[in-house]
């Protein structure tokens, strides 16, 4: 291992080409943050993971309790449930002070937010889960004290947000949503156009300026110190911004990842980088650089493509997406999700699939309740940006599923998801099978509520507790497929993935294998209505394979075909011949 001490001199480079001629100064204020933020000996632990790491996703805040702070009520419930034998990570979704987006605006990036508890209280919740954080990086509120002492005039922070003239051409930037590039606000030199790229409220930084860089440095020191195993860079393709370009994926972004990566290497080698980054494929895997960017990215195509193929009952373009997928460089995964806090994206669909079966997809998420958010592109226009919807609700046909096949189906694509190659995120709200909420997205006016409701813990409970309801039956199915996935060494991140032909444009497929060569499972989802029938790859091999999800031999023909009922979905286990 590389002493600290070097692998610190060793980012010289990449402060250099961020702040030419300001390198040193960077450098030592860098090693001072590091010095004051990180007890070496306590944080040097192996960087490892395996088929037991899995992500829940969840507000602090996501469980209430008269009396007691919710992070305290979100811990009990998910020891109580015994979660913490399946899901060895919570992602705590920004618990900070802030004043808009849920937590996406940052007032105080070093502080818990009072109403959902202190430091103590998550502290407490990594007694019995690995941690994650959001490192929301892009922008702070204008609420926060930087932007108050920006509007006041008050060095450094007169640099650390983006000034714009409102007569520039800036048509070339690269829009995520349908609103103003620019904001006004009244300063004590006057009005100043800034740049906001989400809202009015979350002013962009300017990491041109390298205090602000070095600020955000230390806030991923602290976040580090107080227990997080995994750092979500918020947002991070918009980082960088240049007149005249996209600003999106610049080369002084990824020049920033590689920095991080190379600082979190040398002060503190297990934790983990994971960007977000909603974009097109290409684009999105381009964060894991030469191995030296990230270590997980989002694998944002899957839930849109997933979605598109049990709608449409037809599996072409996510199987010839899985046909052509990388597997990731060594030391890299892929972070795989169907929902989140936001949306499912869309733009991760293009050149996959047509501008016809886009919309046909819109359109038939607007029919199950849900809505369209859209952002503007180049010339004005807008274009559909993100399907805010329930998953659990956007799988189901309310016109012709019953409650059977509605959790049926719900878990196949669940299935399909903790199957695939890299480590599962599991929103909360997947979990436990949530409908949608269209009047918390009516009564705000904001698209991304119907897919953020809070519970009181007993509400959620009693819930639960009707084990005859939709809501009790994907949390039983979900915890089984938990239990089942985190036992089989085929299900490592690391271990290989082939796509497999199984003759059925209805049905996907793909085969893991073992990093030991011990063990091969067979995955296949019949994405229909109607019973399909399939032909098993290397017949021989699985003429005495067990279904792990059914328990039950598979028995296939001596021709190799098996039939899958409408939505099922198994995991064929074989050992190596």
């Amino acid at each position: 291992m590389i002493p600290k001490a070097t692998a610190l001199d060793n980012l010289r480079p990449r402060l250099q080409r961020l702040y030419p001629g300001r390198a040193d100064w960077c450098l030592e204020q860098l090693k001072k943050n590091v010095d004051s933020r990180i007890d070496g000996a306590a944080l040097v632990a192996p960087r490892t993971w395996n088929q037991r790491d899995a992500v829940l996703i969840t507000y602090g805040d996501q469980l209430r309790r008269s009396e007691e702070a919710p992070l305290a009520t979100l811990h009990s419930f998910l020891t109580d449930a015994g979660l913490n034998r399946l899901i060895n990570t919570v992602h705590l979704l920004p618990f900070y002070p802030y004043s808009s987006d849920d937590g996406f605006s940052v007032i105080d990036y070093r502080a818990v937010d009072p109403k959902l508890g202190d430091w103590d209280d998550v502290r407490r919740l990594g007694t019995n889960f690995r941690l994650a954080f959001d490192l929301v990086l892009n922008h702070a509120s204008q609420h926060s004290h930087w932007f108050q002492q920006y509007l006041a005039g008050q060095s450094p922070y007169d640099r650390y947000f983006i000034e714009a003239d409102p007569a520039e051409d800036l048509s070339a930037v690269v829009r995520p949503r349908s609103l103003p590039l620019l904001t006004p606000y009244e300063t004590s030199r006057g009005t100043r156009h800034l740049w906001t790229t989400f809202s009015a409220d979350q002013v962009d930084l300017n990491f041109a300026e390298p205090a602000v860089l070095l600020d955000l440095l230390d806030v991923l020191l602290f976040y580090i110190r107080q227990g997080a195993r995994i750092i979500r860079l918020d947002a991070i393709a918009y980082l960088w911004k240049e007149p005249g370009t996209s600003c999106i994926h610049l080369p002084q972004t990824h020049e920033v990842v590689k920095l991080m990566r190379a600082l979190v290497d040398a002060v503190a080698p297990g934790v983990l980088l994971l960007t977000e980054t909603n974009v097109p494929h290409r684009e999105n895997i381009s964060y894991f650089g030469d191995g030296d960017e990230a270590h997980m990215v989002y694998q944002f195509s899957l839930a849109p493509l997933l979605l598109d193929a049990f709608i449409s009952e037809d599996a072409g373009p996510l199987n010839a997406w899985l046909a052509n997928l990388s597997p990731p460089s060594p030391g890299t995964s892929y972070f795989n999700f169907t929902a989140s806090h936001d949306g499912v994206g869309v733009r991760p669909l293009e050149g996959l699939v047509s501008p016809e079966r886009l919309m046909r997809l819109v359109e038939e998420i607007r029919r199950r309740g849900g809505l369209v958010s859209t952002r503007r592109s180049a010339d004005g226009a807008d274009s559909p940006y993100e399907l805010n919807v329930s998953y659990f609700d956007a799988v189901a046909d309310p016109d012709t599923d019953s409650r059977d096949s509605h959790v049926r189906k719900f878990l196949a694509t669940q299935a399909v998801m903790l199957a695939l190659q890299g480590i599962p995120g599991i929103y909360f709200h997947s979990l436990v099978g949530t409908p949608g909420d269209l009047e918390a997205a009516r009564r705000s006016g904001v698209n991304r509520a119907i897919n953020r409701r809070k519970f009181a813990v007993e509400e959620l409970r009693q819930v639960l507790g009707d084990a005859d309801s939709a809501q009790a039956r994907v949390f039983a199915g979900y915890q089984g497929l938990l239990s089942t996935r985190i036992q089989q060494q085929a299900f490592h991140p690391d271990a290989a993935q082939e796509y497999c032909d199984l003759g059925d444009s209805a049905v996907v497929g793909f085969l893991r294998m073992a990093t030991d060569g011990r063990q091969r499972i067979l995955v296949a989802v019949n994405v229909s209505g109607q019973p399909r029938r399939l032909t098993l790859p290397e017949t021989d091999r699985w003429q005495s394979a067990v279904d792990l999800l059914s328990q039950n031999d598979v028995n296939p023909t001596p021709g190799g075909q098996l039939e899958l009922a409408p939505y099922q979905v198994v995991w064929l286990a074989s050992d190596a011949a």
